[in-house]
């Protein structure tokens, strides 16, 4: 079964970070994925560019409407993604805790991907 880890941080948060600690994170970060890489866990994923290079689409009215900005309001933002592979919805959560950018403020959500809808 394929998991989707979405990891969120509060971007001002990240930013104030000392660079050393961040420097930390990422090299942790680097590290479990090759990790799962070599594991066979991970298919793919990738880090996002900042919440003020994000451009929504919405309907209004009939109208297809191009806002600049992330979706939502919130105070963490969608940083990137990881898609693994995962004997069950345990196995993906053991790999989840273990992403750096938790220890520092960040968030992960976990989702299984839908069979029926994948490329």
């Amino acid at each position: 079964m394929q998991y989707m880890l979405m990891c969120c941080i509060d971007e001002a948060l990240w930013s104030g970070l000392p660079d050393a600690e961040r420097d930390s994170v990422m090299n942790d970060y680097h590290a479990l994925i090759q990790e799962m890489v070599t594991s066979g866990h991970y298919r793919g994923g990738a880090r996002l560019q900042s919440v003020d290079s994000a451009t929504t689409l919405r309907e209004q009215n009939g109208k297809v409407v191009t806002l600049d900005g992330p979706f939502a309001e919130s105070r963490e933002q969608l940083g990137g993604f990881h898609v693994v592979e995962c004997s069950d919805l345990d196995e993906a959560l053991a790999l989840a805790r273990r992403i750096p950018p938790l220890r520092v403020g960040g968030s992960v959500e976990v989702r299984p991907v839908d069979p029926a809808y994948r490329l």
